[in-house]
């Protein structure tokens, strides 16, 4: 691709239409000082009560959007649970890796995908993605792409998040995004190609409604009260009452170093009085306040870790080990609705771009997933394989190396194999290849010596089969001979004594040199 560099060059869009390089070269919506986009803000949380907090979602709903958002940050500055639960969420999917499936097998779409993956590859992608992520508490992420014209293929040089607060939604429909501008109340459309917007749907409706911060603001504004409430109640039963004591003959001046004495003894938890005076501690009633409290908080952060990660039992105490686990899975749920939702914002806005502005708007793009696996009991697949593949199970061999965690190694690459015999092992371990044959008789292992092994010894058992067994059957045959019909010849079995001399004698010095052979070399 030639240098487009200069701001008057143009490029093909989707709909066959040429655009300007500077679109996607330069920021569109950088912030200000002061404005409409003012990187500033005044603070929301401070002084929060419910009829401030029903007024500015009502706005929200209406459109202006501007404290709510602001609100939605403070909460992440000022509750380290709502922090701490909401950043979980966002590294359930922040932390998997990509991975890339070409549109076909054809020999271009695999250098495409290769290409892609190269893409995702970059550090600043997985930035991209967390900050992606923040529409998960404020309802959508905007991050602006700027494009790098420089080289022989345009590459996304840098990813800018932007601040939700400089958007707006347009009036009419509630649904497009667009950027606020000094002056514009109608706002401005984005630019094609140029920016990355994430939509979480958490739930039906308009996107302005969307966001997670929605429902815990309410815990937030109910936790920030008892948290007060709780602070005072610590002020007056937080610590005994302190009474001091004189007698009738105290002076003015005595009373007033016993009253001195007991204030010290509040915030310097020391104090000095004469030896006649006397001070008690007092334990104030009440003390069951702290319960009161506490509980209240425990019950507000549950309700936040159940809007957030659909569980509390992985965030808070008290649970045994299967049930989180239980609850965990239904994390798993939320994971996987985040993470194909996060692949269906990269494939749309980074991926279609990429591919189309390098190889044509005709050529179908490589998907990106973000893949969710549930987690695999290693022992007991391993357990089963051993028992159904011996039964005549067939399994793919991919498919076990997928739920293992391993991938499938290519045809020239080195992998792990039994010991052969070049091998030295440690003091007192055997290699495999050494061990002796499980025996088919009693289960146990015996060691073959090198003059009679246990072929040999079948061998040399069936070599005269047929004179050992003749004597057996021959009275056999003759029964069968003589009889005219079938019952006749079941009622002549009964009469009929085998000659089986021959083939015990046989069976009897297999076995014995059998077991003399596995005594001296076991």
């Amino acid at each position: 691709m030639a240098n487009l560099s200069t701001r008057n060059s143009t490029v093909l869009g989707s709909d066959g239409k040429p655009f300007k390089v500077a679109m996607l070269t330069e920021e569109q919506a950088p912030p200000a000082s002061t404005g409409v986009r003012s990187v500033w803000t005044d603070s929301i949380a401070g002084g929060l009560d419910p009829g401030k907090l029903a007024s500015l979602l009502k706005a929200a709903n209406e459109g202006d959007n501007n404290d709510f958002l602001i609100l939605a940050e403070e909460m992440e500055e000022r509750d380290g649970h709502y922090a701490s639960v909401l950043g979980q969420r966002k590294r359930a999917v922040s932390g998997i890796e990509p991975i890339v499936t070409p549109a076909s097998k054809d020999a271009t779409d695999k250098e495409i995908a290769e290409a892609v993956e190269e893409l995702i590859g970059e550090p600043h992608f997985a930035d991209m993605i967390d900050d992606a992520l923040d529409g998960i508490a404020k309802g959508y992420s905007a991050i602006e792409t700027i494009w790098d014209a420089t080289s022989d293929r345009w590459t996304p040089a840098e990813y800018i998040h932007r601040d939700p607060r400089h958007f707006q939604f347009d009036k009419r429909t509630g649904r497009q995004l667009l950027i606020r501008e000094e002056g514009n109340a109608d706002g401005v459309e984005l630019n094609p190609y140029g920016w990355i917007v994430h939509r979480p749907k958490l739930k039906s409706g308009l996107t302005v409604r969307g966001g997670i911060a929605r429902i815990a603001a309410w815990c937030f504004m109910l936790k920030a009260y008892t948290l007060q409430d709780w602070a005072a109640f610590l002020e007056v039963f937080g610590m005994p009452l302190r009474v001091g004591k004189y007698d009738d003959t105290a002076s003015a001046d005595e009373k007033r170093v016993l009253l001195r004495a007991v204030r010290d003894l509040g915030s310097d938890a020391a104090a000095i009085i004469p030896k006649s005076m006397e001070i008690d501690f007092i334990e104030a009633k009440g003390g069951q306040g702290n319960a009161v409290f506490g509980a209240m908080t425990e019950y507000l952060d549950k309700q936040m870790s159940k809007a957030i990660i659909g569980q509390t039992m992985t965030t808070d105490e008290g649970s045994s080990r299967s049930q989180s686990e239980t609850h965990d899975e239904v994390r798993g749920d939320i994971k996987r609705a985040d993470a194909r939702q996060m692949a269906t914002t990269v494939n749309r806005d980074l991926i279609a771009p990429f591919v189309g502005l390098n190889w044509g708007w005709d050529r179908v793009p490589p998907k990106t997933s973000f893949p969710v696996e549930d987690a695999e009991d290693i022992e007991a697949l391993t357990t089963s394989l051993g028992t159904l593949v011996p039964l005549g199970l067939r399994v793919a061999s991919a498919d076990v190396n997928k739920k293992m965690g391993f991938r499938v190694p290519d045809d020239d690459e080195p992998v792990l194999q039994i010991a052969t015999s070049n091998v030295v092992p440690g003091p007192g371990v055997e290699r495999a290849s050494q061990l002796p044959p499980v025996c088919p008789s009693c289960g146990e292992r015996h060691r073959a010596s090198s003059e009679l092994t246990e072929d040999a010894l079948v061998s040399e058992a069936l070599e005269n089969w047929e004179a050992d067994i003749g004597p057996t059957v021959a009275s056999i045959l003759a029964a069968a001979k003589s009889a005219d019909s079938y019952e006749a010849f079941l009622e002549e079995l009964d009469t009929v004594s085998p000659n089986v001399e021959a083939m015990t004698d046989r069976l009897a010095k297999q076995m014995m040199k059998a077991r003399g052979d596995g005594d001296i070399d076991a």
